[in-house]
C-alpha cells in the first residue's frame, strides 16, 4: 500500500499551486466567492481560466474537454483548489452529472451536454429536494406525464443550489405514479430556460442566496432528455448521490482553516495576557482536529481507490460524508470558542477574528449534516450496506 503521490503528480501539484497564485488576488481569501452576483461573475470568469488548460474536469475522456488523467490526478487537483479556496461554482456538474452522463448517457447526450461543462459555458443545478421529499426522497411528488415526443413536468423542488444562476438542471420526476416509489421515477435533463419554470431564491443562515425554490408549471422537456431509462431514474439517481458524497476537495478546505485556527492559537493572548496556545484544552482540542482530518483524507484516498478500480462507492461514501460532516461542525465549533467573544463577528470589521470565518462556518455548517443525504440516513446505509444489519 502506497500512501504517498509519484513524481508526476507531485510535479503536477506544483503546476497547479503555481496556476493558482498567478490566477488568484494576492488577497484572495475565498469569503463568499459564489453567494452575491459579483462572486458569482468571478467564478465563471475563473472557470474560463481553467478551460483553456482543460483543468476544469481533468480526469473526463479527451473528446469531452477533459485530459484522461487519472482520477488520483483528479484528487490532487481537487486538493490544491479546495485549499486555495478556489472559486469553483460548478461542482455538480463537473463532480456529480458529468460522470452520471458518461456512465449512462447516450453518445448525442454526452456530446451535447459534456463539451458545455468543461468549457465554462453550462452551468448545472441538482433539482432533488422537494418540500415534503427529502431524506424520503423516493417520495418526492413532482410529475413527468409523457406527451408525444415531450415530457410535461408539474411540480416543485426546493433547496436548489444555484438554481438562479443556472443554465440547465438534472432532475428527477415520477413518470409512474402507480409503480412502488423507488420505481417509477425517471432521470431529466431540463433547459432553465423553458417556459413554465420559475425560480425563488431562499436566505440561508448566514445571509446567503445560495438555495432557491423551483416551481414547474407544464413545462415541456423533450424526450432526448431522458437520461437512461424510463422510470428507472432511481438508480441513476443514487449514483449521482454516491459521486456527490465522495467529494474530497472540502477536506483541505477544512485543512486551510485549520492551520489557520492553529497559528492564530499560536500567536494570540488570551484577556490574561498568555498564548491562546498554552493553555493544555485548546492544543488538545487542536491535536484531535489535526487526528481527524488527517483520517477524512484516508477515508477519502479508499473511496477514490474504489474509483479507479472502476467501482462505485456506496456505503464507502456515506462513511466518508458521514464524518467530514460532523468534522466541519465540530472544527467550527470549536474555533468559535477558541476565538473567544469577537469569533462571533463576521465581514470586514477590524474586530472580526480571521476574516469571520469560523463564525460563517458555524452557522452554514448546520447544512452538511442535511444536504446531500441528512447523516442519519448515512448512518442507515452503512448500518445495512456496510455491516449487514438488519432493517427495523
Amino acid at each position: 500500500m502506497r500512501f504517498s503521490f509519484t513524481p508526476e503528480q507531485q510535479a503536477f501539484r506544483a503546476e497547479v499551486q503555481g496556476f493558482l497564485k498567478e490566477a488568484l488576488p494576492p488577497d484572495w481569501d475565498g469569503a463568499d466567492n459564489a453567494i452575491d452576483e459579483e462572486g458569482y461573475a468571478y467564478g465563471r470568469e475563473f472557470l474560463k481560466k481553467l478551460a483553456p488548460r482543460k483543468w476544469i474536469a481533468p480526469a473526463w475522456p479527451r473528446e469531452y474537454g477533459g485530459l484522461a488523467m487519472s482520477l488520483w490526478d483528479q484528487v490532487v487537483f481537487n486538493e490544491e483548489m479546495g485549499y486555495a479556496r478556489a472559486p469553483i461554482i460548478n461542482t455538480s456538474a463537473v463532480g456529480y452529472l458529468g460522470p452520471t452522463i458518461i456512465l449512462y448517457g447516450t453518445d448525442e447526450q454526452k456530446a451535447r451536454h459534456l463539451p458545455g461543462i468543461t468549457n465554462g459555458d453550462v452551468i448545472w443545478c441538482q433539482g432533488y429536494s422537494e418540500p415534503n421529499s427529502g431524506s424520503d426522497l423516493a417520495s418526492l411528488q413532482t410529475r413527468a406525464v409523457k406527451d408525444g415526443d415531450d415530457f410535461i413536468v408539474n411540480g416543485q423542488k426546493i433547496w436548489t443550489s444555484q438554481a438562479h444562476y443556472a443554465d440547465w438542471m438534472f432532475l428527477i420526476a415520477r413518470t409512474d405514479p402507480d409503480a412502488p416509489k423507488h420505481r417509477g421515477i425517471s432521470y431529466l435533463l431540463v433547459d432553465m430556460k423553458t417556459p413554465g419554470i420559475t425560480v425563488r431564491p431562499l436566505i440561508n443562515m448566514a445571509g446567503g442566496e445560495g438555495f432557491n425554490e423551483v416551481f414547474f408549471e407544464n413545462v415541456r422537456v423533450p424526450a432526448s432528455g431522458l437520461l437512461g431509462e424510463l422510470n428507472r431514474g432511481w438508480y441513476i439517481a443514487t449514483t449521482t448521490l454516491d459521486f456527490e458524497r465522495s467529494s474530497i476537495g472540502g477536506t483541505s478546505q477544512a485543512r486551510r482553516s485549520l492551520e489557520d485556527l492553529t497559528r492564530f492559537a499560536q500567536t494570540e493572548s488570551d484577556g490574561a495576557g498568555r498564548r491562546i496556545w498554552d493553555r493544555a484544552p485548546v492544543r488538545h482540542a487542536i491535536a484531535d482536529l489535526w487526528i481527524d482530518v488527517e483520517l477524512a483524507y484516508l477515508l477519502s484516498y479508499r473511496v477514490v481507490s474504489m474509483q479507479a478500480r472502476g467501482l462505485v462507492p456506496n456505503y464507502e461514501a456515506s462513511i466518508i460524508k458521514t464524518f467530514n460532516s460532523d468534522y466541519v461542525q465540530r472544527q467550527s465549533r470549536i474555533g468559535l470558542g477558541i476565538l473567544g467573544l469577537y469569533g462571533g463577528l463576521w465581514g470586514d470589521g477590524p474586530w472580526a477574528k480571521l476574516q469571520g470565518r469560523f463564525a460563517k462556518s458555524y452557522v452554514t455548517t448546520v447544512g452538511t449534516a442535511i444536504a446531500g443525504g441528512t447523516s442519519e440516513i448515512q448512518r442507515n446505509i452503512i448500518a445495512q450496506r456496510g455491516l449487514g444489519l438488519p432493517r427495523q
